[in-house]
């Protein structure tokens, strides 16, 4: 079946935290509160392909989108929306697909490249090279202790690789995922997650667990990070499905899954152990070491939003093209690409136990419709957004899981959204 969507609609997520969501548009791009469910900004500057926030900060990243006038899927521009500033620019040599944010770390996802920056002072730190990923398959740990990076990993693994030949990456290692250290720099591990291509994995909220899912979309598998044990193994269903999205609970006590057979599945993932990235120093927001582009005050990125150094940052930056700056930075690279592998796991992917199945779920009112899902930090909710433009959510039963009820439902865009050009 084609995918319903809204044409006004360009782009939707949640936040790390999944208090916020936000929406690029045709016209500009909006910020919404969860719950209380309720537009808290809007700014109509053009169409916009991807809009990521940084928790519930002010600081939010855009990308143009394609196929729009004065709109550019190759820049990237950082503002802040409560003083309503531009904080810089980057425009990069191909289309921009994913952008990836934590306190710490900023990440562009190319097809053929991702770059990595410290997001205190803007600084590229970072080159990565991977095989054509064109559906951005990237997951960023929110957590800035433990900032782990994973994507399909380039490189074969030993069990594909037999024959001695000089690696080089191909379709038989499709379903490794490589984990990357963003405060290391460092490859940590390669994790043999499927047999068949990775469609879509993501990180907990302490940068400790991953899940992954390949373009079957039968099998859900849950490795801790970066020792890349496997821990639990999920049976969404029996016949393939495209997974769209994938996000583990704040505590991460639960996963949840939506698929193209508008279902969503929620798995039960048992009692973590405690761990040194138990999310405390992110917290704390970042340093402001000196730097030529310029540096955000760790106020800027604590809970209570983007409300120190902006003023001296704009004013430092008046008479200097900060843009400008970052852009030939950001285009005039020393690819320093990794090429150590921490170490593979032994090859015992032949599962002895039946993976097993989901502890609650749910049906989409609307068939169709590519989705995102996320569970509720504060509420027992599971919260879906649509590809039509609207904003489910759903009430859970946290003892006896079972199929969740609808509570209530939303439009996330407003009139002026709708208007025809």
């Amino acid at each position: 079946m084609a995918e319903r969507a809204n044409s006004n609609m360009l782009f939707a997520n949640f936040n790390q935290d999944f208090t916020c969501i936000s929406v690029g548009t045709r016209k500009g791009y909006s910020i919404t509160n969860c719950d209380p469910f309720g537009r808290v900004y809007t700014m109509n500057d053009g169409a916009r392909g991807i809009v990521e926030m940084l928790f519930c900060t002010s600081l939010i990243a855009l990308v143009g989108a394609a196929d729009h006038p004065q709109s550019s899927p190759r820049k990237l521009q950082i503002v802040n929306t409560k003083r309503q500033s531009m904080i810089c620019e980057l425009l990069f040599p191909s289309s921009i697909l994913a952008v990836k944010l934590n306190r710490k770390t900023l990440v562009i996802v190319l097809e053929n490249e991702i770059y990595i920056y410290d997001i205190s002072n803007m600084r590229l730190l970072h080159v990565i090279e991977t095989t054509p990923n064109p559906e951005a398959i990237v997951a960023l740990s929110p957590s800035s202790d433990n900032s782990y990076l994973a994507y399909p990993s380039p490189v074969p693994s030993p069990t594909s690789n037999a024959s001695g030949s000089s690696p080089t990456p191909s379709a038989s290692n499709a379903g490794d995922v490589l984990i990357f250290s963003t405060r290391t720099l460092t490859v940590t591990n390669v994790i043999q997650a499927h047999k068949s291509p990775i469609s879509c994995i993501s990180i907990n909220s302490t940068g400790t667990l991953l899940a992954t899912a390949s373009d079957k979309g039968t099998v859900i598998r849950v490795w801790s990070i970066p020792g890349a044990e496997k821990l639990y193994q999920f049976r969404r269903g029996t016949r393939e499905a495209r997974i769209y999205s994938m996000n583990f609970n704040i505590v991460s006590t639960l996963l949840a899954v939506s698929s193209a057979h508008d279902t969503i599945h929620v798995f039960k993932l048992g009692p973590q152990k405690s761990s040194s990235g138990n999310g405390k120093s992110s917290q704390s927001g970042l340093t402001s070491p000196s730097s030529p582009a310029g540096s955000l005050d760790s106020r800027d990125v604590s809970e209570q939003g983007l409300d120190g150094g902006y003023d001296a940052f704009i004013e430092k930056k008046k008479n200097g093209s900060v843009s400008s700056s970052l852009r030939r930075r950001s285009l005039h690279l020393t690819k320093n690409i990794t090429s150590s592998v921490g170490g593979y796991l032994p090859n015992t992917l032949t599962e002895m136990w039946e993976p097993s199945r989901d502890f609650a779920f749910l049906r989409l009112p609307t068939s169709g419709t590519k989705s995102v899902v996320a569970l509720s930090g504060t509420l027992p909710q599971v919260m879906v957004i649509s590809s039509d433009g609207y904003f489910y959510s759903y009430s859970i039963d946290l003892e006896n899981g079972g199929e969740c009820t609808l509570l209530k439902q939303h439009n996330l865009l407003d009139s002026n959204d709708e208007l025809n050009e």
